[in-house]
């Protein structure tokens, strides 16, 4: 039953996606262009991938606050190992996911053995990865490859470019290959069956012997890694990385996840269906530029439609 639910939802978020993009090409003759799938793909990546993360923790129930800025922090220190530090740029990239795990794991103990509550550990973890991300560096802006300097090769991994100059976002063959690989571990194995228990009833799984301590680490770990891949996603993306900044990613991410049916109460969602809620929300902020909706008005919206996802989710959680 929970199963059709969630198909339910998300084929009513589908829906709203194809609505959305019929309306936005009325309205624009812009938003039709190619240029503009290119740019919806391009700020779709970082943030799918944070999305990704961030469903493991939701769904026992917690969050996880740090992922902007860690974002930030990652993209940029990785990027002043290679350019600073004269470290080979594999080390660089390596480092971005090891960095996450790290942060990640260390979110998970504070929460599970020490009960912080997840809103304090990662939003504390979110000021230090905001200052550390400054300080390291010397506060120098994050600079990855560009186009025909040493190591360029990293931009044609998410979007190749032809001869002609047409750009070609494959990033997205990776997006499909991660999603199914998540999905697998989520449904499949101990880490996404313990995710789902400790989120459902806690207090059950800890009595038949699991260690929830344990898969708890793991689960912030996992957001980290994936916080650590969208750096790298990001800073291949736009290149320049600007120190301090990050803050709201993460609700984007978290905002994707809840309206592709995560549930907030925890023990329910599914990797599909956040993808598919990163897929609503980059087509916002790509869309309504093109029709004279600024930020404001973007923030409301994406908002309003948040606070619908919520109320229903509370709703059926009422219901059952």
């Amino acid at each position: 039953m929970k199963k059709t639910k969630n198909i339910s939802q998300n084929t009513v978020v589908i829906g709203v996606i194809i609505a959305l993009s019929v309306l936005f090409s009325i309205f624009s003759p812009s938003f039709r262009q190619y240029s503009t799938v290119v740019t919806l793909f391009s700020y779709m990546y970082y943030i799918l991938l944070l999305a990704i993360g961030v469903t493991f923790p939701l769904i026992t129930g917690g969050v996880d606050l740090s992922t902007g800025t860690g974002l930030v922090c990652f993209s940029i220190i990785s990027s002043y190992m290679f350019n600073h530090a004269g470290l080979p740029l594999w080390v660089a990239i390596i480092a971005a996911p090891i960095m996450g795990i790290i942060s990640g794991a260390f979110n998970g103990l504070m929460i599970a053995k020490y009960h912080v509550p997840p809103f304090i550990a990662t939003l504390s973890m979110s000021m230090i990865l905001r200052g550390l991300g400054s300080i390291i560096p010397g506060g120098l802006t994050g600079v990855w490859p560009s186009q025909g300097s040493d190591g360029d090769w990293i931009r044609s991994v998410l979007r190749y470019q032809t001869e002609d100059g047409l750009i070609i976002p494959i990033g997205v063959i990776w997006m499909i290959i991660i999603i199914g690989i998540m999905t697998f571990v989520l449904k499949h194995t101990k880490v996404g069956r313990y995710t789902i228990g400790i989120g459902s009833n806690r207090t059950a799984l800890s009595l038949s012997g699991v260690n929830v301590l344990k898969y708890q680490v793991i689960v912030y770990a996992i957001s980290g890694f994936f916080t650590g891949l969208a750096a790298l996603a990001y800073g291949w993306t736009f290149t320049t990385i600007t120190p301090g900044t990050g803050a709201g990613f993460e609700l984007d991410a978290i905002g994707g996840a809840i309206i592709g049916g995560v549930s907030t109460t925890g023990g329910k969602g599914t990797i599909v269906g956040a993808a598919i809620g990163v897929i609503l929300i980059s087509l916002l902020k790509t869309g309504l530029p093109h029709v004279g909706l600024q930020a404001n008005a973007q923030q409301i919206i994406t908002g309003a439609i948040l606070m619908l996802a919520v109320a229903v989710d509370m709703i059926r959680e009422k219901n059952n």
